[in-house]
């Protein structure tokens, strides 16, 4: 069984990163839980004690102009896809955080692209990052990643604090985009990034070819 949660969903900036996890039956790894109840050297001590303890975990990334084009929705859902289709182990089920599971035509799709065979059953669970440990680690990994590389990106992209609020829609960040503009790595579809008179639309679904 492999957990699958994300990070950066709710951001204005920066890719949405999915990880899944998969556990062996017996671990030892104290503190687990849900990352957003973690501090970051928390997470940080944990995230290398997950990977070193993991039977597998894989991660997946879907950029701002992907988001743009499909909306984040489905571009989380890709992202977990993708992060389920890196596992060197394959699964028999994939237990997803939240209320949604990942369409079955992409996960089929992307899974015959990776490796033989039928994918994994999936089960959707609500609440899933505080009690279900694969989930939580994949939660941990996915959010140390993600902000280890909004850190790098805010030494690229330098002046809106990228590698303190991690893309996140805070004030010192909008105040940054009025005085800045977007760059790149912005999400143009998503409100406070743009006016509203600029923002283009995302598209309300239709996943597109693949990318």
């Amino acid at each position: 069984m492999a957990g699958i949660d994300e990070a950066g969903r709710g951001c204005l900036a920066g890719p949405v990163v999915a990880c899944a996890a998969i556990l062996p039956s017996r671990f030892d790894l104290p503190g687990l839980t849900d990352s957003k109840l973690l501090s970051a050297r928390q997470r940080e001590k944990l995230a290398p004690a997950i990977r070193a303890c993991a039977v597998a975990w894989g991660l997946g990334v879907v950029w701002s102009r992907r988001i743009e084009r499909v909306n984040i929705l489905q571009a989380t859902l890709e992202a977990m896809a993708r992060a389920a289709c890196t596992l060197r182990a394959a699964p028999g089920l994939l237990i997803i955080d939240g209320n949604r599971t990942i369409p079955e035509d992409l996960l089929l799709t992307m899974w015959r692209k990776a490796r033989h065979g039928a994918p994994p059953r999936q089960r959707a669970l609500v609440g899933g990052d505080r009690s279900e440990p694969a989930i939580s680690a994949a939660s941990i990994l996915a959010k140390t990643f993600r902000d280890r590389l909004m850190a790098a990106l805010g030494r690229r992209w330098p002046g809106y604090g990228l590698e303190r609020h991690m893309g996140y829609g805070t004030r010192e960040h909008l105040e940054a985009l009025r005085r800045l503009g977007p760059c790149p790595l912005h999400r143009r579809t998503f409100r406070g990034v743009l006016p509203a008179a600029e923002r283009p639309h995302a598209a309300s679904s239709a996943w597109g070819a693949l990318c």
